[in-house]
């Protein structure tokens, strides 16, 4: 029997569960047919790889060479499936851009921009709250190009293979519902928010940390947070459940007062990220400046965001 991959696989998710029952029911085989799979294997390679006990198994000596040679040779074969596939549709298909974003306005303005900069481009869209996840489609070959974005200073999703780009970097603002006692001010401070309940978008960054940090400097803890999407969080806010967190780019909404807090103790970095194996010369220049041309029209259209930027220059 000559040695293949899902034996390796085999191999490795037997080591992991580290019982030959637990690794059958991850594998999606009966015990039996695992266990005789792995008598094979082991004769393949001329010796036990694991020592069976009452509480599972463990590797041997040759089992720790196998598991070492396994975590270079998988890793490597998937990022030769993945190299292969973004290399084949770069070339054999005509132009296309798969674009990725989290919740916010300049997806949409993005592909708006697109459709005059690059008419004959075909562009498809895919939004998720989920930063890594997007970082994950970018490395797979499933994205072209992702918009994405962190708090503050902090770095991006961890990927050594993606390049990410600095579109801009916002304050971060509050919507009320328009009705609020405070909605006529210039400026919110924080602690005057204290016993409001609060909404906002999920995400798998820092941000939620960081406000609840903002909160703890300004005196409070927040008593309520309501997570979820983009459309009931503004209706929380315009009904008076909840006032909302946002990016200073978010558009103008019937209802709604969007205003900056006072000090800016929360600030938003948009990002553009993609994997430069997969892009054509030339493309990736033309998404981000066209990225941000979008924000840049999406902060023009904010009257609140013209006299933050006003009052600092």
């Amino acid at each position: 029997m000559e040695l293949e991959l899902r034996h390796l696989k085999t191999i490795r998710a037997i080591a992991e569960a580290g019982s030959l029952t637990r690794a059958a029911t991850v594998l999606g085989l009966a015990q039996p047919a695992l266990s005789a799979q792995l008598r094979r294997i082991e004769r393949a390679l001329g010796g036990a790889l694991f020592e069976r006990g009452r509480h599972g198994v463990r590797t041997t000596a040759l089992g720790e060479l196998v598991l070492e040679r396994t975590r270079i040779v998988l890793p490597a074969v998937s990022e030769l499936q993945r190299e292969a596939t973004r290399f084949a549709r770069s070339q054999g298909e005509g132009e296309r851009l798969r674009l990725g974003g989290t919740h916010g306005p300049l997806l949409g303005a993005l592909v708006d921009r697109l459709a005059d900069a690059a008419p004959g481009t075909a562009v498809t869209t895919c939004a998720s709250w989920s930063e890594r996840e997007l970082a994950e489609m970018l490395n797979e070959g499933r994205l072209d190009f992702a918009l994405s974005g962190t708090c503050g200073s902090a770095p991006p999703p961890d990927s050594p293979h993606l390049v990410w780009e600095e579109i801009a970097v916002d304050p971060v603002f509050v919507m009320l519902a328009d009705g609020h006692r405070l909605a006529h001010g210039r400026e919110i401070e924080l602690a005057a928010l204290a016993n409001e309940g609060w909404a906002c978008v999920p995400g798998d960054g820092c941000f939620a940390d960081c406000f609840t940090a903002a909160c703890a400097r300004a005196g409070f803890t927040p008593r309520r947070m309501y997570e979820t999407d983009t459309a009931s969080c503004v209706h929380l806010v315009q009904v008076g459940r909840a006032v909302g967190l946002c990016r200073a780019t978010f558009p103008p909404t019937p209802g709604l007062a969007i205003r900056p807090l006072h000090g800016t103790p929360l600030m938003w970095r948009h990002l553009l990220g993609w994997h430069p194996a997969g892009q054509r010369p030339g493309t990736a220049a033309t998404v981000l400046a066209q990225a941000r041309e979008a924000h840049a029209g999406a902060a023009a259209r904010s009257d609140s965001y013209a006299y933050w930027l006003a009052e600092r220059r």
